[in-house]
């Protein structure tokens, strides 16, 4: 009896529960559409989202310091070159994912007849009334904000700075555990409800939907590959931390943003120890959801090859989509782990590059959006492959997890 009340209570209940309803109700309002109870129930929808939505944005950066820069002082003097390897990672990861495309769309595309026309979508109404909770700095601020207060509490053993960061990362989880978490299943729920009325799930996914379907099995491959190659090179069992993705996984569809599934993702890595440190964990985990999207990098370079046949009847030169993929490596670094923020930050190479017009840009932003979910599910879920990459080099090099007590002498 304890066991099912366990499973009832726990989050990946409630987000299931939570996309189920919300589909359900979201296609049963698209059956009453212009009714005075359609219209009363997606304003409730859809303010529910965007209050959830901007308090959910608000809280990522303050995660992102309460994690990343104490998790920065317990490594003491191993934290530059623990950084240095962190970046490194999540560009190989990023840019074999994109030349994995590239090659997949040369060997692909030129044997499918892809659906040129995308069925217009119902509007959603606008909300009751806009909170507009402002971050307290962008996500990117608070990342090199992080980085630069941990790495110089480190270097100079500062023992006012590094105690209080340790203080602020206790109130950091209380602050995911007693308001982040229970927020995320409202915010689920009422997205999936838009998509639903709008019509994203029934009228526009099967437009594109063999697209799709090869992205995310590239997706499955790649994370496959990813766990494959950081249990070979750490020596553990990639499945103990899989098995824990679930939640994150979930969550990341229905949020579609690394950056508000980062409290989830935490939770679920903890639970992988001890295959996964708990210091690289606090380290790694925040910083590679801002860093680390693979998912998003492979599916954007899978869709441009598309969407310049479906538009222009050619495909991209080998040549232009090599500098492509390289730069849109480095563009994802930089890109904010929110819904769409890779190809937002990519546009600049789309237009430039690969010379897009106007309505390459806008139909590569709407099927991008399509699975952008899934796409960032992909993104958390390697996250978890790559802490496991740093934790076999941190005890293959002999970096212990330092005490706080060691650290301040």
């Amino acid at each position: 009896m304890s066991s099912n009340n366990s499973f009832t209570g726990s989050l990946p209940f409630k987000l299931i529960i939570a996309l189920v309803l919300g589909t359900f109700i979201g296609l049963g309002l698209s059956s009453i559409e212009g009714s005075m109870i359609c219209t009363a129930l997606l304003n409730i929808a859809v303010t529910i989202r965007h209050i959830s939505s901007q308090f959910v944005n608000f809280c990522v950066p303050i995660i992102i310091m309460g994690f990343v820069a104490p998790a920065i002082t317990r490594l003491g003097q191993n934290a530059s070159r623990m950084l240095i390897l962190a970046l490194i990672l999540a560009y190989a990861s990023s840019i074999g994912a994109a030349f994995a495309a590239m090659a997949a769309g040369y060997s692909i595309l030129p044997f499918m007849n892809i659906v040129k026309e995308v069925e217009g979508l119902k509007s959603l109404p606008k909300v009751l009334f806009a909170l507009s909770i402002p971050q307290i700095m962008p996500v990117m601020s608070a990342l090199l904000f992080s980085v630069m207060i941990g790495l110089s509490a480190a270097w100079n053993r500062s023992r006012m700075i590094i105690n209080l960061l340790e203080e602020f990362h206790n109130i950091v989880l209380s602050l995911v555990s007693r308001f982040m978490i229970p927020v995320l299943p409202w915010l689920i729920g009422a997205t999936f409800c838009g998509l639903a009325y709008e019509g994203s799930i029934t009228k526009q996914f099967p437009v594109f939907i063999m697209v799709i379907l090869i992205v995310i099995l590239g997706h499955y491959l790649w994370l496959a590959l990813l766990y494959f190659i950081a249990g070979v090179y750490s020596g553990k069992n990639p499945l103990n931390i899989i098995s824990n993705y679930g939640p994150a996984y979930m969550t990341a569809i229905g949020t579609m943003s690394s950056a508000a599934t980062l409290s989830v993702a935490l939770e679920c890595a903890r639970k992988s120890e001890p295959t996964l440190r708990d210091d690289l964990v606090s380290f790694g985990i925040p910083l590679f959801a801002n860093i680390h999207l693979c998912g998003s990098v492979m599916t954007e370079t899978f869709f441009v090859m598309a969407v310049s046949k479906i538009l222009y009847g050619v495909y991209p030169t080998l040549g232009n989509m090599i500098l492509f993929c390289i730069l849109l490596g480095l563009f994802a670094i930089a890109a904010p782990g929110v819904p769409g923020g890779t190809v937002m930050a990519s546009l600049g190479l789309i237009t430039g590059v690969l010379g897009f017009d106007e309505t390459g840009t806008a139909l590569m932003l709407t099927i991008f959006a399509l699975q952008d979910s899934f796409g960032t599910a992909c993104n958390v879920t390697g996250d978890g492959a790559l802490t496991l990459i740093l934790t076999g080099y941190a005890e293959r090099h002999g970096i212990e997890q330092t005490k706080l007590e060691n650290i301040l002498g």
